[in-house]
C-alpha cells in the first residue's frame, strides 16, 4: 500500500508544472509521510455544480495548477462536444494565492484546445465576470475564487453561456471529461494566444449599475465600507461615485486585497469578529449604515445602529428590506429565493401581487427562475439586476441598500423602522442558523443519518407537523441532500454545506404581531423559540 502511494505521488510529481507544489510533494515523498500523502492521494477533488473548491497544496485532493489544468481541459472537451469548440471563454480571478496562475493556466488550456480565451485585466469582483459572459457573447466563463473561505483555500467556478452557474447534468458531464484527462502531457498549453481584456468590460458593467437605482432618488446615505481584504473596493467606490452617493468611509485595515486576510479568522462578514473593525470605524465616523462585501464581492452585508450598538443585519432581514424597497419602486416580475431563506419574501410578493418561487440552495437555481426580477439567499447573496448579472452581486446590492437607507433618511426613518413595518404587516419572521464546522466529514453524514433514522417529533415544545427528506425531491424541487421540518409556526431545514466542511441548520419562526406595542414581546418570543429549537435540534442530530 505504501509503495503504491509513493508511486502515485512520484507520477504526480513528474508532471507537476509548479515548482512550489513540486518542492512540497518531494519533501513529503522523501520523508515518507504516509499519513499526509494518503490525505492528498485518497481520491480527487470532486467537480460539482459549485465547480472545485479546496485547500491549496500538492496532489489530486488539493487545489493546484495540475488540478486546474485538468479541470480546464475537461471543460474545453465538454464545450467542444457541445459544438462550441470555436467559442469564447472569459476568465476572471480574485486576489487569493495562486488565483492569477490558475486563470493563466485556464486561458492557455482553452487556447490550446482551439477555443478563444479572454482574461479580465486584474483581480475583479465575481459579478464582473458573470456580467462579462453575456456582454461578450461567451460560451462559458470561469471565475477563480474561493469566495469567503479561509486563506489557504482556492476554487474554480464555472458558468455557461447563459451567464448562470452550471447545474446538473452539465456538472457530471464536465466531471467525466476531467476524469478522461490521463496525463498533463496530453494537454496543449501554449505560452500565448489569448486576450487580456482592457477596462471596457468593467466600464460596461459600471454603466449597467446605474439602472439599479431610480432616477432622481435620494443619494444622501453616509456609508462605512469594508472590502474584507478582497477585490471589491475600487469597483464599489466607482459605482458609488457614478451614482452620486457620498464617498464611503473605508475600513482602512481591510481595504486592500490581501490573500492572508490578516485581521479576520474567516473572511466572511457572517463570522464572529469579522465586522469588529467596521464597527470600530463606524463608532468614529457615525455613518447611516455599514456595508461589507466578502472577498470576491458577490455578497453584501449591512449593519445598523440598534439601541446604541452596531449590529449585523441577518441576510434574511436585508433580503426582505430590498424586496420591500423594490415593491415601492413599482417593479414587476417574480421574486425568488432558496428554500433555506425566510418565507417573509413570499408574503411580501403575494401582498404586492408579484410572482414568487422557491428553489434549491444556490444562485445557479435562483438565476434560472423564469421572469426573475429579484432573488436572494440568506447567506448574504442578492440578485437585484438579473438582466445584467445572473448571479448574486454584492456591488449592485450595495447600491440598492444605500438607496434604501437614503430614502428612509429623507423620511426621518431607518431600516429598523421598515423592519417593524414588515413585522406588523406579515408577522415577525425571526431566523437563525445552527452551523457546525467539522474537521471530520463523517460527523456530518452521521448527523444526517441520525436525523433520518430518528426524526424529531417536537422542537422547543412545537410539534413537528410534517417532515420531508429532500433526497426524494418534491413537486417543486429536484432531489438534494437535505431534511425539512414544518412545525406549528416554525420551519427547519438541515443540509450539508456545498462549499465548506459544515453542517447547516436553518431555523425560522413566525410570531403574530397585533400592534406596534407588541413588537418587543414578539421579538423576545421569537428569540426564545429559536434558542429552544437550536438546542433541541443539536441534541437530535448529536452535534
Amino acid at each position: 500500500m505504501t509503495q503504491d502511494l509513493i508511486a502515485r505521488a512520484q507520477a504526480w510529481l513528474a508532471e507537476d508544472p509548479d515548482s512550489e507544489t513540486r518542492d512540497e510533494l518531494a519533501k513529503l515523498i522523501e520523508s515518507a509521510d504516509v499519513e499526509e500523502l494518503a490525505a492528498r492521494f485518497s481520491g480527487t477533488l470532486q467537480f460539482g455544480t459549485a465547480g472545485l473548491r479546496g485547500e491549496l497544496g500538492a496532489g489530486p485532493m488539493r487545489m493546484n495548477r495540475s488540478v486546474v489544468i485538468r479541470a480546464a481541459a475537461g471543460l474545453a472537451a465538454y464545450l467542444k462536444a457541445k459544438g462550441q469548440g470555436d467559442g469564447l471563454v472569459v476568465i476572471g480571478y480574485d486576489a487569493r494565492y495562486k488565483s492569477a496562475d490558475f486563470a493563466r493556466d485556464t486561458a492557455a488550456v482553452m487556447t490550446g484546445a482551439g477555443l478563444r480565451a479572454a482574461v479580465l485585466p486584474r483581480p475583479l469582483p465575481t459579478p464582473v465576470l458573470a456580467y462579462a459572459i453575456r456582454h461578450l457573447g461567451a460560451v462559458a466563463g470561469v471565475e477563480v475564487t474561493a469566495s469567503h473561505n479561509p486563506p489557504r483555500d482556492n476554487g474554480y467556478k464555472v458558468y455557461l453561456g447563459d451567464g448562470s452557474q452550471i447545474v446538473p447534468p452539465a456538472d457530471a458531464e464536465i466531471a467525466a471529461a476531467i476524469d478522461a484527462v490521463r496525463s498533463l502531457d496530453d494537454v496543449p498549453r501554449p505560452q500565448e494566444g489569448w486576450e487580456v481584456l482592457g477596462d471596457e468590460v468593467l466600464e460596461a458593467y459600471l454603466a449597467r449599475t446605474d439602472t439599479v437605482l431610480s432616477s432622481g432618488s435620494p443619494r444622501t446615505a453616509n456609508v462605512v465600507y469594508t472590502a474584507m481584504h478582497g477585490v471589491g473596493k475600487d469597483v464599489l467606490l466607482a459605482a458609488f461615485a457614478r451614482a452620486g452617493f457620498p464617498e464611503p468611509v473605508l475600513v482602512a485595515e481591510q481595504a486592500e486585497p490581501d490573500p492572508a486576510f490578516p485581521t479576520v479568522a474567516f473572511p466572511n462578514p457572517e463570522e464572529p469578529g469579522a465586522m469588529d473593525l467596521a464597527f470600530a470605524t463606524a463608532r468614529r465616523a457615525n455613518p447611516d449604515i455599514i456595508i461589507a462585501n466578502d472577498p470576491d464581492a458577490d455578497r453584501c452585508a449591512a449593519a445598523v445602529l440598534d439601541g446604541g450598538e452596531w449590529r449585523m443585519l441577518r441576510g434574511d432581514e436585508v433580503g426582505a428590506l430590498l424586496a420591500a424597497h423594490l415593491v415601492t419602486k413599482g417593479v414587476s416580475g417574480v421574486f425568488a429565493e432558496s428554500i433555506v431563506s425566510s418565507s417573509l419574501l413570499g408574503r411580501i410578493a403575494e401582498a404586492a401581487g408579484l410572482g414568487y418561487e422557491e428553489t434549491l440552495t444556490g444562485f445557479k437555481w435562483i438565476a434560472r427562475v423564469d421572469g426573475l426580477r429579484y432573488g436572494y439567499e440568506e447567506a448574504l447573496g442578492y440578485c437585484v439586476d438579473p438582466e445584467g448579472v445572473r448571479d448574486k452581486d454584492g456591488i449592485t446590492a450595495a447600491l440598492l441598500v444605500a438607496e434604501l437607507a437614503s430614502v428612509l433618511k429623507e423620511q426621518g426613518r431607518t431600516v429598523l423602522d421598515l423592519l417593524d413595518d414588515l413585522a406588523l404587516a406579515h408577522g415577525l419572521h425571526a431566523t437563525d442558523q445552527l452551523s457546525v464546522r467539522v474537521d471530520d466529514l463523517s460527523i456530518i453524514s452521521d448527523a444526517m443519518a441520525r436525523l433520518r433514522e430518528q426524526p424529531p417529533t417536537e422542537l422547543a415544545g412545537l410539534a413537528v407537523t410534517k417532515a420531508e427528506d429532500l433526497t426524494e425531491g418534491t413537486e417543486q424541487l429536484p432531489p438534494t441532500d437535505g431534511l425539512r421540518y414544518y412545525l406549528e409556526g416554525a420551519r427547519v431545514i438541515v443540509r450539508p454545506s456545498g462549499t465548506e466542511p459544515k453542517l447547516k441548520c436553518y431555523l425560522e419562526v413566525v410570531v403574530p404581531v397585533g400592534s406596534r406595542d407588541d413588537l418587543g414581546a414578539a421579538r423576545a418570543r421569537g428569540a426564545e423559540l429559536l434558542a429552544g429549537i437550536k438546542k433541541d435540534l443539536a441534541a437530535a442530530a448529536g452535534i
